[in-house]
C-alpha cells in the first residue's frame, strides 16, 4: 500500500534567508531503503517514447514492480552521453513531439498516480532554453525533485544550482572513472540527492560484464561523502544488479528498459513485460 501524500516542497525563501532545511522526496527514498537494508533501482525511461500516454503509463508500472526513483529522460538532439539505443529512443520522441515543456507537463499528471521521486535527465541546452530560474520552478511545480545534467561539468554548474537548489530541485552531480581526486571531493560535496557514479568511460549501453575497477572506484568515494552511491552505464541485468547492490547505494539502468520498450512498442504485452524486466532488476536489491 502507498503511503498518504504529503507535500514535499520547500516553503518560499525570502530574500537574504537560507532555505531551511527539508526532506525531499529523493532524501526520504534513500533513507528509508538504508533502514530496511535495500538499494535502489533508479529506472531511466524516455519520455515521449512510444508516446507521452504511453510513458505515464510506463512509469507507473515501474513503481508498482518496484523502481524506487524514475529518471526521465527529456529528448534532445544531440545527446552525447547515450549509447545508441537511447539515441534511437530520443529520436522517437522528437518525431512524436516531445519537448520539456510537454515533459514537464507530463510529470505534472503523473504526480496524481506515483509518488516516487522523479529526476529529469536532460542536456543544458534545452534548459537554457526554457530559462534556468523558470526551468527550476517549473520543475518542481510539475513534481520533479532533481535533474541530472551529463554534459554540465560541476565547474559549469553553479548558475543552474543556484536556482535549482533553492526551489527544491536537486541537481545531481555525476563521478567518472577519470575524475581526479579534488573533483571527486567536490563532486561529492556539491552534489544533491545522490551522486552518478559512472562506471566506465563512453556512452550508455548494455555492457556484458561490469568494470573490474568499479569497487574501487565506489570505495573511493565512500571516503569522501555518505551520501548515496548510485552506478549507471552499463549495468543491464539482474546479475550486474546484485554484484552493485553490494557496495553500491542503488542501480541506474537505462538501455536495458529502453531497448524493452523499443521491442515491444505497439504490442499489448508492452506495460507487462518492462514491468517484469523492472521487477527482476529490482528482486537482488531487495537484501543486498
Amino acid at each position: 500500500m502507498k503511503p498518504a501524500r504529503t507535500s514535499l516542497r520547500p516553503p518560499t525563501v525570502r530574500a537574504g534567508l537560507a532555505a531551511p532545511a527539508t526532506t525531499n522526496r529523493i532524501d526520504a527514498t534513500f533513507a528509508r531503503l538504508r533502514a530496511r537494508g535495500e538499494r535502489a533501482l533508479v529506472a531511466y525511461v524516455m519520455a515521449g517514447d512510444p508516446s507521452l500516454a504511453e510513458t505515464r503509463r510506463l512509469v507507473a508500472e515501474a513503481e508498482r514492480r518496484g523502481a524506487d526513483v524514475i529518471e526521465l529522460g527529456v529528448p534532445f538532439s544531440d545527446p552525447l552521453a547515450d549509447g545508441p539505443v537511447v539515441q534511437r529512443a530520443g529520436a522517437r520522441a522528437l518525431a512524436a513531439g516531445a519537448s520539456l515543456p510537454r515533459v514537464l507537463e507530463m510529470v505534472a499528471t503523473l504526480r496524481a498516480q506515483v509518488s516516487v521521486p522523479i529526476a529529469l535527465m536532460t542536456y543544458y541546452n534545452p534548459i537554457l532554453a526554457f530559462g534556468l530560474k523558470s526551468f527550476a520552478r517549473t520543475a518542481v511545480d510539475a513534481g520533479a525533485d532533481g535533474v541530472i545534467v551529463p554534459d554540465l561539468p560541476y565547474d559549469e554548474s553553479e548558475p543552474l544550482r543556484a536556482e535549482a537548489e533553492p526551489a527544491g530541485l536537486d541537481v545531481v552531480q555525476m563521478v567518472a572513472p577519470t575524475s581526479t581526486p579534488a573533483r571527486v571531493r567536490t563532486i561529492a560535496r556539491l552534489s544533491r540527492g545522490f551522486i552518478y557514479v559512472v562506471s566506465l568511460t563512453g556512452v550508455t549501453g548494455e555492457r556484458r560484464e561490469l568494470p573490474k575497477d568499479l569497487d574501487a572506484q565506489v570505495r573511493t568515494l565512500r571516503l569522501v561523502t555518505t551520501k548515496p552511491l548510485c552506478v549507471g552505464f552499463g549495468v543491464s541485468t539482474p546479475e550486474h544488479a546484485a554484484a552493485i547492490g553490494r557496495v553500491a547505494d542503488g542501480v541506474v539502468v537505462g538501455s536495458a528498459i529502453v531497448r524493452a520498450i523499443e521491442q515491444h512498442a505497439g504490442t499489448a504485452a508492452l506495460t507487462e513485460r518492462v514491468g517484469e524486466l523492472i521487477a527482476s532488476l529490482k528482486a537482488p536489491l531487495r537484501s543486498a
